[in-house]
């Protein structure tokens, strides 16, 4: 085996250093080298799957390869340096080019590379694929284009509308793309516009002056402000009523908020996604939806496909649910005849649907080390849909 070249750092003794590259080669000759200096070492194939890890926090360095797979090398180290400037950003200057020839990357090329549930891009027949965003599951071809456009989004403050059918993973695009921000260390604040009383809204929105109405006590800064530096996800914004509409288009204008009862105006930096599985145009086109509002907030419209869209993504899904919910006792295997069944449903509940059939079926089996048809109790909705 031919030895790497001097690690750009010398980190002393208990030091934790994380290793980020798309090459087993690479990663293992770092790991090799770092343990010897008696260093706590982890490895991770990607970006995303080292924001996961720093998350965490107490690690001194990130040693990281240039030619990542899911995110750019650049932008993730300036993301680093702002999120954990306790972490060393390192480049990973890997190898000399023997080295780098016996990884197989003389051709530009990642031999050891396989498909992740938190996948990294992968080559196949010349086409890159773009790895899930952290906290979603699944590569595929339908959700290219939402992957891509969610990391392209991550370093703007552009205004995001996200749309597709009720328990398809709105929320956790909404999430990721903030993860993914320079905003990722501020609040993410959701506000589902179906769930509060309109009376309610504009209060929990812009919050209200003490003594703006009855039982206002005391001041309230509202969900916007308590967003400041970070994102505000307006979950079901069909459902805002109108008389709201053109109060959220001038904060979204001018960033600007009144409270309730209150003639001052604040000046707020809070992103805006917002969610509908509702048909906007088609409400504004009824006169329930502002049509000013509608395209300052559609910037940049991202749609999410349903899971029937998406069947390369069932299965993994399915075991990542079974894993997720066995809690401390193991996971049972599922059976190629009830993974049969699944594929054979409409699941009009999307992802989400498919979670509780999942945990269903653990309770059912009871302690079985298999899953079996008789386990899956699907609603009669998900398979007429």
């Amino acid at each position: 085996m031919v030895g790497m070249t001097t690690l750009p750092i010398v980190p002393t003794p208990s030091s934790r250093v994380l290793v980020a590259s798309p090459n087993r080669f690479i990663r293992e000759q770092a790991f090799e080298e770092l343990r010897a200096r008696s260093c706590a070492v982890e490895q991770v194939v990607g970006g995303a799957d080292a924001l996961a890890q720093l998350e965490k926090g107490g690690w001194q360095a990130l040693l990281l390869d240039r030619r990542l797979a899911d995110l750019d090398s650049d932008e993730l180290a300036e993301l680093v340096r702002q999120r954990f400037p306790e972490t060393e950003v390192v480049w990973l200057e890997s190898a000399n080019k023997e080295s780098r020839k016996l990884a197989g990357d003389e051709a530009g090329d990642y031999p050891d590379r396989q498909p992740q549930a938190f996948g990294e891009r992968e080559k196949d027949t010349g086409s890159s694929v773009e790895s899930s965003l952290p906290g979603m599951i699944g590569n595929s071809r339908s959700m290219q284009p939402v992957y891509r456009a969610a990391r392209l989004l991550a370093g703007r403050d552009t205004t995001v509308l996200i749309t597709g059918p009720t328990g398809s993973g709105k929320e956790l695009v909404a999430r990721a793309i903030h993860q993914l921000s320079p905003r990722a260390r501020r609040a993410f604040v959701v506000v589902n516009c179906a769930a509060i009383p309109e009376t309610l809204l504009e209060s929990e929105l812009f919050g209200h002056a003490r003594g703006a109405f009855t039982g206002a006590l005391q001041s309230y800064s509202g969900r916007i402000q308590a967003a400041q530096g970070g994102t505000l996800f307006l979950d079901e914004i069909g459902e805002m009523p109108l008389s709201l509409q053109p109060k959220l288009l001038r904060f979204l204008e001018r960033k600007e908020v009144q409270r309730l009862g209150s003639y001052e105006t604040l000046q707020v930096d809070t992103r805006i996604a917002a969610a509908t599985n509702a048909n906007l145009p088609a409400l504004v086109r009824q006169g329930k939806f502002r049509e000013d509002l509608y395209y300052r907030l559609a910037t940049f419209p991202l749609e999410i496909p349903p899971l029937r869209d998406r069947p390369e993504d069932l299965a993994v899904l399915a075991r990542h649910f079974v894993e997720q919910l066995a809690l401390h006792l193991p996971a049972p295997k599922i059976s190629s005849a009830a993974m049969q069944m699944l594929r054979a449903q409409r699941w009009a509940g999307n992802v989400r649907e498919l979670q509780n059939v999942m945990e269903r079926a653990l309770i059912l089996a009871e302690g079985q080390p298999v899953l079996y048809p008789e386990h899956l109790l699907v609603p009669e909705v998900g398979s007429k849909s």
